[in-house]
């Protein structure tokens, strides 16, 4: 218990510590939450993916593994989603919104912060973390809004939006100057270190401010889909990575890196992809309260495990 206790003060209360702040500020000041989603969406994350692609240091090898890894595991959770979907028989939007509350994880705002808690900073750990935030960059930024949208609007429209996201762009751009080893003139670098340094903080406090613009209750006509949700993502989601990292023989640091990576609740983009095209917006945000919340025991227990 010394071990799960460590890990709980260590690893995982600092990020609620900053999550609570932002719902403190959201409830004294009533901040303006689209506000803070562009800032993230638009600035910060395509600046610390810019910085962490550029000079991280990611060999072909593990960039090779880990997309391996991502490509089977994203595929597993989807085939137990369709069995979900199709059980419940979700119909229109309902069926993007627990696809999405499911497929899209929380990678970056708080995935990063607990890989560097976990794993003290290791710059391994670290590499792999960013690949995995890389393709859940791309996801709801491609896959998310055409799944919002599909049912019902024009796909030229849903492409345009989807081509309008400077994520797109940012990744290629930044494996194609660390490929050719092309210098960042000082002048732009500067900027894309104070964006990034403020990527973690700005995150969790805007993750803090949306759950502090909730209701804190559930639904009582949406507690089974919001609990099969939470369920599907903290649970069967580190069971099924362990899965591919059995089935592909991975052991050692890459192999828990990867299965902490997965265990993280539901990515605050679900959300904003659910407000923004108005697709579920109430299932949305409470599957994100609601795993983040549990995410507190379930996270430490996924840590604790590949401990002992």
């Amino acid at each position: 218990m010394t071990i799960f206790w460590h890990i709980l003060m260590n690893n995982v209360l600092p990020l609620s510590v900053m999550i609570a702040i932002g719902v403190v500020m959201m409830r004294a000041f009533h901040l303006d939450i689209k506000t803070l989603s562009k800032l993230n969406f638009y600035v910060f994350s395509p600046a610390i993916i810019f910085k962490l692609l550029y000079t991280t240091n990611i060999t072909l090898g593990v960039m090779g593994k880990v997309l391996l890894f991502f490509v089977l595991f994203m595929a597993l959770q989807y085939a137990v989603l369709e069995v979900v979907v199709r059980l419940r028989r979700y119909q229109g939007g309902m069926r993007a919104a627990m696809r999405n509350s499911v497929l899209f994880y929380n990678s970056a705002n708080y995935g990063i912060p607990i890989n560097q808690l976990a794993f003290s900073g290791n710059p391994d750990t670290l590499a792999i973390q960013v690949i995995v935030m890389m393709m859940q960059s791309l996801l709801p930024n491609t896959y998310g809004i055409y799944s919002v949208n599909a049912h019902r609007s024009d796909l030229r429209a849903v492409w345009r939006t989807i081509l309008s996201m400077p994520i797109l762009y940012v990744i290629p751009i930044a494996l194609l100057m660390r490929g050719f080893a092309v210098p960042v003139p000082q002048f732009v670098e500067t900027p894309i270190d104070y964006m990034a340094d403020a990527f973690i903080g700005t995150a969790l406090l805007t993750l803090g401010v949306q759950l502090g613009s909730m209701k804190w209750r559930i639904n009582r006509s949406l507690l089974t889909d919001v609990g099969l949700s939470c369920c599907l993502r903290l649970l069967a989601g580190p069971a099924l990575a362990a899965l591919v990292v059995w089935a592909l023989g991975i052991d050692g640091l890459m192999a828990a890196a990867l299965i902490v990576s997965s265990a993280v609740p539901t990515s605050l983009s679900s959300v904003l992809l659910a407000v923004e095209f108005d697709n579920e917006p109430e299932f949305s945000s409470q599957a994100v309260f609601l795993s983040t919340l549990l995410s507190v025991v379930s996270v430490t227990l996924v840590i604790f495990m590949l401990q002992i």
